[in-house]
């Protein structure tokens, strides 16, 4: 297992959309959007290329505002019917754009559009790492699952602070000091 790095990764940003978002058990929820916006604040740092999908906006909801505001201007969401962001032309192409080779995952459902996303994209010959900690499902039996599966299948497992740590390298940069305001 290798370090992920800066230069060869994106973060993705899957369906943290406002009725999913409220089907999440409150801790989960609000540890799953502080964590991805601590991912976010990161990526959007280090110049690392932000992905966001909305799964059936008209239905669920669009991404909620907390996710939106931090994304900013970099915020334009990928609609998609599909559960897996891997089997969606547009998130195809949009991915293919970063020229790169490693994903970091954050959203929901752990189980469903997360898992079913990173076993494509290993199947691609993507590096896909997954923060424990910025994904949720409904029901803990069902994250707990996704997890279990997502480890199995190949992905690196960590936490938030884990793989912004591994993208930082050192402390005592501007960079550092930004980002490690945000972790408490």
């Amino acid at each position: 297992m290798d370090f992920i790095k800066r230069d060869s990764i994106s973060l993705l940003i899957i369906d943290m959309q406002e009725k999913l978002i409220n089907a999440i058990p409150l801790d989960s929820r609000e540890s799953t959007i502080r964590n991805s916006n601590i991912l976010i604040e990161t990526a959007k740092t280090l110049n690392i290329p932000i992905m966001l999908t909305e799964q059936y906006p008209k239905g669920l909801g669009l991404t909620i505002p907390e996710i939106k505001e931090a994304v900013g201007e970099r915020f334009k969401p990928i609609e998609k019917l599909v559960f897996s962001c891997a089997r969606s032309p547009e998130f195809k192409s949009t991915l293919k754009e970063t020229r790169r080779e490693e994903v970091l995952v954050c959203g929901i459902e752990t189980h469903v559009c997360v898992l079913q996303t990173v076993l494509d994209l290993i199947n691609h010959g993507y590096k896909i790492h997954v923060p424990a900690d910025a994904v949720a499902s409904r029901k803990e039996f069902d994250w707990k699952t996704g997890i279990n599966l997502i480890d199995r299948a190949g992905a690196t497992v960590g936490t938030t602070e884990t793989f912004v740590f591994q993208l930082l390298e050192r402390a005592g940069t501007e960079e550092f000091k930004k980002i490690s305001k945000l972790i408490k």
